[in-house]
C-alpha cells in the first residue's frame, strides 16, 4: 500500500516497523526496503521478500542522533572524518561490527555497513523510529532498483506492508560504499571503495588526505558487488564513447531485421527513426538519476535490445558504468 509522507504516515510506518513489518522508504539514492535492524525475524523477512542470498550483507541506515559506537567497534578517525564530510549523504561505511549487531544483518561477516541518508522523509522516519533500519533496495534481488514508489509497488506488491511515497529519488544510483577496518597492529585502515556512487574516490581521498583503493579483491563483502546485478529483462549492449558510430550502426542493423531497439546515451545521437532514442542532454547527473527509469522502460516497452553508449569514466558516471556492466552481464 502506497501512503503519503505526512506526519501521520510516518507514525504509522514506525508502528509497522516496531511490529516487525517492512516499509519501503525513499532515500536520495533509491527506495529501500526497511526493517528494524535489531529484529532478526524482521531482517530475515527482508531477505525472503527480496529473494536475497542470506550471505549478502545489508546496509543499516541511521538517524541524526545515532552514535557510530552503538553499531561499530574500533571506529577509526577516518570514519569520523568521512561521516562529518558526507553524512547525511550517499556514502556507506563498512566498519568492524558491534557484538550487538545481528549476524543476519551482516551476512555472517564481522563487519557492518552503515549510512545516514540525505532524504528528508527517510530522516524523519529514522528520527521517529529511534533505531537503525536495515534497508537494501526495495526490489526483487538482482533486478533494476526502484527510484519511485510506483516502482516498488510493481516489484513487491503486497509483500511490503507500506510504501512511503517521497517522490522520485534525486541521485538515482546506490550509495558509494567505503571499507574502513583497522588492522590488528593499530596501523591506519586500508580504505577501499567497494561500490562506486555519487561520492567519488577523489572526494574520499581529499577528505582523508591520502590515496584510496578502487579495486576491491576477494569475495563480495558489501551490497552490489556481485558480477550480475541491476538487470532488466531486456538484453543490454554496451559501447564506449569512442564507438558511438558503431553503436548507431548496430542499432540500425537490428531495427532493419525487425527488432525493437533502443539506444541510450549521455548526449543526443542521430539514429534511424525506428530506433527508440533516450539521452541525458549531456548531464551526467541526469543520466544517473534516470538510468533505472530507462532500464525499466526498455523492459516495459518490450524492446528486444537496448544499446548503451557509456559515459566517460569520471564522477558519478563511474557508478553508472558500474551498474550498466553488472546489468549487462548474463
Amino acid at each position: 500500500m502506497i501512503i503519503d509522507d505526512s506526519d501521520q504516515s510516518i507514525r504509522r510506518a514506525v508502528e509497522v516497523l516496531r511490529a516487525g513489518g517492512l516499509v519501503a522508504v525513499p532515500t536520495e539514492t533509491v527506495y529501500g526496503l526497511a526493517a528494524d535492524a535489531s529484529d532478526p525475524a524482521a531482517v530475515s523477512r527482508v531477505f525472503t521478500t527480496k529473494g536475497r542470498p542470506p550471505a549478502h550483507p545489508l546496509i543499516v541506515h541511521l538517524g541524526r542522533s545515532a552514535r557510530l559506537e552503538d553499531w561499530a567497534v574500533h571506529v577509526p578517525d577516518d570514519a569520523r572524518r568521512l561521516a562529518d564530510a558526507f553524512w547525511p549523504g550517499p556514502l556507506s561505511m563498512v566498519l568492524a561490527r558491534h557484538p550487538a549487531v545481528s549476524s543476519i544483518v551482516t551476512g555472517g561477516r564481522d563487519t557492518v555497513a552503515l549510512r545516514m541518508p540525505a532524504h528528508p522523509v527517510a530522516l524523519r522516519l529514522l528520527d521517529a523510529f529511534g533505531g537503525g533500519l536495515a534497508a537494501p533496495s526495495a526490489n526483487r534481488f538482482g533486478r533494476v532498483s526502484p527510484t519511485t514508489a510506483v516502482d516498488v509497488q510493481a516489484d513487491l506488491g503486497d509483500d511490503v506492508d507500506l510504501i512511503i511515497d517521497g517522490g522520485p529519488c534525486e541521485i538515482g544510483v546506490e550509495s558509494t560504499i567505503v571499507e574502513l577496518v583497522e588492522s590488528s597492529d593499530g596501523s591506519p585502515p586500508v580504505v577501499t571503495i567497494l561500490r562506486s556512487g555519487a561520492v567519488s574516490p577523489e572526494e574520499v581521498a581529499t577528505v582523508l588526505d591520502r590515496p584510496v583503493s578502487s579495486t576491491p579483491s576477494g569475495p563480495p563483502r558489501a551490497p552490489g558487488m556481485l558480477a550480475t546485478h541491476y538487470a532488466p529483462l531486456t538484453p543490454l549492449e554496451l559501447w564506449e564513447p569512442s564507438a558511438e558510430g558503431e553503436a548507431i550502426a548496430r542499432a540500425a542493423a537490428l531495427a532493419a531485421v525487425g527488432q525493437r531497439v533502443g539506444l541510450l546515451a549521455l548526449t543526443k545521437v542521430d539514429a534511424p527513426g525506428e530506433v527508440v532514442v533516450w539521452d541525458a542532454g549531456g548531464d551526467e547527473a541526469v543520466l544517473a538519476r534516470s538510468l533505472y527509469r530507462w532500464l525499466r522502460r526498455a523492459e516495459a516497452e518490450g524492446l528486444d535490445a537496448l544499446l548503451v553508449v557509456l559515459p566517460p569514466p569520471q564522477g558519478i558516471s563511474l557508478a553508472v558504468r558500474d551498474r550498466l556492466r553488472r546489468a549487462a552481464a548474463r
